[in-house]
């Protein structure tokens, strides 16, 4: 912003510096292209992936585990599209089967994280922090 490549839109109430507002939302008056970059595969980010909730019966709370939607004694690998959050009653309950074999709904298919940018924006935005940020972007 005070190179002029910027311009401020919304702030958020604080001061950065004397009379300088702290942004919450910058308009940029050139294009930048941002690089793809690859979302590790980790226990946090699969539970961000599936919102904290258990994908089998939607149970939200501490007690989330990872599962191996095929079994990792039957070649299941660690993957975005084999790994789901589950509670331990869930996970308890599907043992070393399918969830077909234990008759069980997998609630949504797994699969990885199609964009860093989406997927970070929707990690700062899912607890309502940026309330600026609502009109601008579409899906929060």
């Amino acid at each position: 912003m005070l190179k002029g490549k910027a311009e401020q839109l919304e702030d958020n109430g604080q001061i950065l510096y004397r009379d300088f507002p702290f942004p919450s939302v910058i308009r940029l008056r050139h294009y930048v292209r941002v690089p793809y970059k690859e979302i590790p595969l980790t226990r946090r980010n699969i539970l961000e992936r599936d919102r904290h909730a258990c994908q089998y019966c939607h149970y939200k709370g501490e007690q989330l585990t990872l599962d191996h939607v095929f079994p990792r004694s039957r070649g299941g690998g660690d993957t975005w599209e084999n790994l789901v959050a589950a509670c331990v009653r869930c996970n308890v309950k599907k043992g070393n089967r399918t969830p077909k074999e234990a008759n069980m709904i997998l609630r949504s298919q797994p699969r990885r994280p199609y964009s860093s940018l989406h997927f970070e924006l929707v990690k700062h935005t899912r607890g309502n922090l940026n309330h600026e940020w609502r009109k601008y972007v579409i899906g929060i």
